[in-house]
């Protein structure tokens, strides 16, 4: 999918700004990335960046295949085998690159899958270079060997369940199913989904496979990246010696393009299991990437659907109310593309409703058009956000690749840009006329069960497959013995992993602070890696300021602040922003108000500004408010049909206690949300918002100057209140363990959320929880959950565990989605987990754990959220700006025996919540048998 951000990476190459009335602007400089391209003789596309603003680089290896290249019958097969490459490869063994990169300090190996292609990425610190380079050439040219009836059987399941838990488990999660069989003729490459499907992956062999890999996985299908602060003629060298003599594979054709059209209107319903609102999507065909429509259909879906003068949001938001959200996008890929307009639409309103407002709002464009003003708007808009998504070397990496394979040369950039700076308002309602206007569509209308009045007329029942839930369903395997298979023969000893490379020099970034006369309190750090600036305003309060009758107040506050201000209507509001290319945002958490947001620094002062007007000038806009409530009941009823929202909710309610603050959800329930008035916003504003509970967090290429300079009118005007913080109060530790249970009639998967209340985040031993944590279920597929419940069982998709704090309290929790016919399994193996952690806790677990820890903080300064992220703690939690380097040696001390007492303190296996949120008929007799008592069945 071409998004946004990928249209507009060009402007790094040329520099491109927009001008500024503001005379204190700063001196616009020319901003691009500079890359060197070369080729091995077996066809292997090499791209380097350099970057050396960090001690790190990223690595990306990507091949030219995705789900068009797969054949019916035989579909998921390309995202399979994003999974398998992690697995093993000949001569990094079993675990292959997760073991490694627990060692070396890596981000975590991930990948994707999309209809053209499959990358494998990770970041690491720069020392690690060759073992990387060594690593994913094992995975392209010493892999296929390894895999073994038992290891694709193992990983069927993981695949599955990831089905179940991003499709099946989720509210309009057949959504796209649908649209591409309908969209796209029998037999297109994009007419399944990427993921594939469960039979198909069940059906599928091993010689399936190899075949497969064989034929996409080839030096000259691949694409290799390295981003990063690094030697060029060094890496060379090592890419020569580890790629070099992987043999090339049969010549690789383009696919031609396969552009579609629709000689009829397909209308088609659902009734969603999960869904408690109903939703209209209509589906045009469109075009491929770097197609000459798609940059003014960029523009057209923009405009029509973001913003107050959109004319959708215009018509089914503001004036009929039907919905509170209205998206549009390209989904563009290699062959061909699809112009998706979606409204989830407010409870029992009929979609019949919801496609007549879409026609009046296309009327209006049919008419009006786009000004210039509103496409520069949009230009801005794009310009800031595509910084936003590189300030990491991985997103630079990915950028070079994307060029490189589908538009065949990276410096493909040049002829990109003159293409989005060209569009013109004609273009835009040339492509309106040409792809939209009274052209075929797909309608999709998903309704919640038992509502199929609210479908738009004509439709017919979708062909939708959902998975029954059998015990003893799935096919078994067994891993427990070492796979057996002849090595790929090679001209040296790929057995012996590299050495390190020079220790990276580990660069704290200087913070600076400062107390302004009204009490705000500014943390900052200077960078001038990319011209951009990222801030937040922190008020602190949110939900514990909210009375007991009267929670979601901090919430629909925060959302109310941006809806205009008593000098600018909502409109004109966000115009000003947008105008600078700016973004700015609030929201409530539990425990603060947050304005953030993110401007090209050149226009920091424009945009604090604005901010100055939101906090001291609120609009309080009547017709504002009530949609925002209106949006926030909606979103209450969508919460209530997703499982992992109804875990989130439950879990909470079960470690706080019913009448705890921290037990409710900030939205607020649809009682105090109906009960609120504008008055009670006034109130909690004129009482609880003041500088001196502020903290203003700013990052990026702005100095310690300019950024106090903004705040004089606020020191000025804003007047310090009486507000206090309230003392919360702990939790307690339950008295024995319990399993909970809440009913998701034939849910797919049972989440569970499983945990205990534990050390807040200015505790003395937090830290240690998180060296504990590390192994049992905080690294990843270095963590023993991972290992187990993914690896060894297959029973799910991904768990993870946590201990999470803030500055009055902490929990630790375990959460995971596992597929409905093995929950009682799966629990009995946590429980297992959590009671020999600290007896099986030994020294390699020890060593991997202080490996990660201290080499990891070689990236962890590397992009501007990181930074922000550090500077909130050490103002949230009154750390010094050492804290890190604290950390680091405590890391490199801490002994075995320290270690497992740390695990006795903070591991309690014996008084643990065990929450399920599944199918209650088929699983809940089952967890009697757990040994934690009867479930207690729940309601929400």
């Amino acid at each position: 999918m071409t998004s946004i951000f990928q249209k507009i990476a060009i402007i790094l190459f040329i520099g491109l700004f927009f001008t500024c009335k503001n005379e204190s602007v700063k001196e616009e400089t020319s901003f691009k990335i500079d890359f060197e391209t070369f080729e091995l003789d077996n066809g292997l596309k090499v791209i380097f960046h350099i970057d050396k603003s960090d001690p790190v680089v990223a690595v990306a290896l990507t091949s030219h295949v995705g789900s068009a290249r797969e054949k019916e019958g035989r579909t998921g097969f390309a995202h399979l085998f994003e999974h398998l490459l992690f697995l093993e490869s000949e001569n990094l063994g079993k675990g292959g690159l997760d073991k490694m990169s627990a060692r070396i300090g890596g981000s975590g190996a991930n990948g994707s899958t999309s209809r053209d292609r499959t990358n494998y990425f990770q970041t690491v610190p720069n020392d690690a270079l060759e073992k990387m380079i060594w690593a994913e050439a094992d995975k392209l040219g010493f892999f296929i060997n390894t895999v073994t009836e038992e290891v694709l059987s193992k990983e069927k399941q993981v695949v599955k369940n990831e089905k179940r838990q991003g499709v099946d488990n989720l509210p309009y999660g057949h959504n796209s199913y649908v649209i591409n069989k309908n969209l796209y003729p029998k037999g297109h490459p994009y007419s399944w989904e990427v993921i594939g499907s469960l039979e198909d992956l069940q059906n599928a062999t091993l010689q399936d496979v190899k075949d497969f890999y064989n034929q996409w996985y080839v030096p000259n299908n691949v694409t290799l990246t390295i981003a990063g602060d690094f030697d060029i003629e060094q890496a060379k060298i090592w890419v020569k010696k580890y790629f070099e003599e992987i043999p090339a594979g049969e010549k690789i054709e383009p696919q031609p393009k396969q552009l579609v059209t629709l000689n009829e209107t397909k209308k088609l319903f659902h009734e969603d299991n999960f869904a408690r609102l109903p939703q209209l999507t209509m589906t045009w065909p469109g075009v491929y990437q770097y197609h000459e429509d798609a940059y003014a259909l960029e523009v057209l879906l923009e405009y029509l659907t973001n913003g107050k003068t959109a004319p959708l949001n215009k018509i089914l938001i503001d004036e009929k109310k039907l919905t509170d959200r209205v998206s549009a996008y390209q989904y563009n890929s290699e062959l061909a593309g699809q112009l998706v307009l979606s409204v989830s639409a407010f409870n029992e309103t009929n979609l019949n409703d919801v496609a007549t407002a879409i026609n009046e709002a296309f009327e209006i464009f049919e008419t009006e058009g786009i000004s210039d003003t509103d496409l520069q708007r949009i230009k801005a808009k794009q310009e800031t956000g595509f910084y936003s998504g590189l300030s990491s070397v991985l997103g630079k990496g990915f950028q070079l690749a994307q060029y490189n394979i589908f538009a065949g040369d990276p410096a493909y950039v040049n002829e990109d840009i003159k293409k989005i700076l060209a569009v013109t308002p004609q273009d835009v309602t040339n492509v309106y006329n040409k792809y939209i206007k009274d052209k075929h569509y797909v309608a999709t209308s998903f309704v919640p069960k038992g509502q199929t009045n609210l479908i738009l007329a004509g439709s017919e029942k979708a062909d939708v497959v959902e998975e029954p839930i059998i015990d003893g369903a799935e096919e078994t395997f067994n891993l427990s013995e070492a796979s057996t298979y002849t090595k790929t023969p090679s001209s040296f000893d790929r057995s012996q992993e590299p050495p390190y490379g020079p220790e990276p020099e580990v660069k704290i970034p200087e913070i600076w602070r400062d107390e302004q006369p009204s009490g705000i309190k500014v943390y900052g750090i200077e960078t001038s890696e990319v011209p951009l600036v990222q801030f937040e305003v922190q008020i602190k309060g949110g939900m514990l300021l909210d009375e007991a009758d009267k929670i979601g107040t901090a919430n629909l506050l925060s959302r109310l602040l941006t809806k205009g201000t008593a000098n600018k209507t909502p409109e004109a509001l966000e115009n000003a922003i947008e105008m600078l290319g700016a973004n700015i945002s609030s929201y409530a958490t539990d425990d603060a108000i947050f304005i953030s947001g993110t401007t090209l620094s050149k226009y920091f002062d424009d945009t604090m500004n604005l901010v100055t007007e939101i906090i001291l000038e609120p609009r309080w806009d009547e017709e504002e408010f009530e949609l925002l409530k209106q949006a926030t009941l909606s979103n209450l009823l969508r919460r209530k049909a997703n499982p992992n929202n109804i875990a989130s909710s439950l879990y909470s309610k079960l470690v706080y206690g019913e009448n705890h603050i921290l037990a409710n959800d900030n939205l607020g329930t649809e009682t105090s949300v109906n009960g609120l008035t504008l008055e009670d916003l006034k109130n909690y504003y004129r009482n609880n918002l003041s500088p001196h509970l502020t903290n203003l967090h700013v990052v990026g290429d702005i100095s310690s100057s300019e950024v106090t300079n903004t705040l004089s009118t606020l020191n000025e005007k804003w007047a310090i209140t009486e507000a206090a913080l309230p003392l919360v109060e702990t939790p307690k530790l339950p008295e024995t363990s319990q399993i909970y249970f809440f009913d998701v009639p034939n849910a797919k998967q049972s989440v569970l959320r499983i945990g205990y209340p534990s050390v807040a985040a200015t505790h003395p031993d937090y830290y240690k929880t998180q060296l504990l944590n590390y192994r049992l279920g905080g690294g990843g597929f270095a963590s023993k959950l991972t290992q187990t419940l993914r690896e060894d069982k297959g029973y799910t998709y991904g768990v993870r565990s946590n201990f999470s704090g803030n500055d009055s309290n902490g929990l630790f929790t375990i959460s995971t989605g596992v597929r409905s016919n093995v929950t009682f399994e799966s629990i009995s193996i946590i429980k297992e987990i959590l009671e020999n952690y600290k007896n099986e806790f030994n020294h390699e677990d020890l060593e991997v754990t202080k490996s990660f820890m201290v080499k990891s903080n070689a990236r962890a300064f590397e992009t501007l959220e990181s930074k922000l992220n550090m500077i909130r703690d050490i103002s949230n939690f009154n750390l010094p700006e050492s804290y890190i380097k604290t950390n680091e040696a405590e890391a490199k001390s801490i002994t075995l025996e320290e270690m497992q007492t740390i695990i006795s303190k903070y591991i309690i296996p014996n008084n643990c919540i065990y929450l399920v949120v599944g199918d209650a008929k088929t699983q809940l007799d089952k967890l009697n048998s757990v040994g934690l008592g009867s479930p207690v069945l729940l309601k929400n």
